[in-house]
């Protein structure tokens, strides 16, 4: 992917090397929803209509940045890890801004106000406002205080311990969790903890449904990328293969009732209809049949 260093801070608070003491555990569940009554209609109205479906279609086109494809760094494709921590933290703080800027352009466009998500970079662990957060969590979104929470050995996790290398499988998770923030400012993820509380025996299914959509949504953005002519040979590969590799079946919860984010074709499937044609229309994970 061609990227460039951000000046400041961007979207990114930095507390590595801050410590704090957290207590190891899963990673928090993000709920998810599926079209329940007129649910599905609820959704594709706030995703076709309130963000606007025509304006998301035109994909990277919107989200101007001020970046061209001259003056950007580019990873060769089937880089086994991103190196060095510094690196990846410069790497994390430009797609951060690259996909926040997208996003805010595409509410401001139908008169929308975007709330950007900070990203909280750690080392060991931190607290959020979702409770003790550590390496063990993996990358999270915390609807609570509406941040990112990643801790930067994951992506060496993702390339040697998942095969899924590649400085765009850490894009597509970066990604991944500023869409949950997406939906969190659309009032989908509200709605997701109203049907959970509503219908807990159905509280996984709906959390499947959340998450594709932000696999989904991750695809939009990628399209973006693609279209301003930043992604390099393989990139979106990489990207594949990192939603693939975080499928529920690939990470063991073999029975479907088990899933809380889909399994590994799921997350592919999603993640390649938002690339397709960059439209938020055609991430309407609710009122599909998985």
């Amino acid at each position: 992917m061609r990227w460039k260093k951000v000046q400041g801070k961007g979207d990114v608070q930095d507390r590595r090397g801050g410590g704090g003491g957290m207590m190891g555990g899963g990673g928090l569940p993000i709920p998810g929803g599926k079209a329940g009554g007129g649910l599905g209609l609820i959704v594709l109205v706030v995703l076709s209509l309130l963000l606007g479906t025509n304006v998301v279609g035109g994909g990277g086109g919107g989200a101007d940045s001020g970046l061209t494809p001259g003056g950007f760094d580019s990873a060769p494709a089937g880089t086994s890890t991103i190196p060095e921590e510094n690196t990846t933290f410069e790497f994390t703080k430009f797609v951060s801004k690259d996909a926040q800027d997208f996003w805010q352009t595409q509410f401001q466009s139908t008169d929308r106000t975007y709330q950007r998500a900070p990203v909280v970079i750690f080392t060991s662990g931190t607290q959020s406002g979702c409770g003790p957060a550590s390496s063990a969590t993996g990358p999270f979104y915390c609807p609570a205080d509406h941040k990112v929470y990643l801790d930067l050995s994951f992506f060496n996790e993702l390339s040697r311990r998942f095969g899924a290398p590649g400085d765009f499988a850490a894009a597509y998770v970066i990604a991944h969790e500023l869409a949950h923030h997406v939906q969190g400012e659309l009032g989908i993820e509200a709605k997701m903890r109203d049907l959970q509380r509503e219908n807990p025996d159905r509280a996984n299914e709906y959390s499947v449904k959340l998450e594709l959509q932000a696999d989904c949504l991750a695809g939009v953005w990628a399209h973006s990328v693609n279209k301003r002519g930043n992604l390099d040979p393989g990139d979106i590969d990489e990207g594949l293969a990192a939603a693939a590799a975080v499928g529920d079946d690939r990470l063991g919860a073999r029975s479907p009732e088990q899933w809380t984010h889909g399994s590994s074709e799921l997350r592919v499937k999603w993640f390649r209809a938002g690339f397709k044609g960059g439209d938020s229309g055609a991430c309407d994970t609710f009122s599909a049949e998985l």
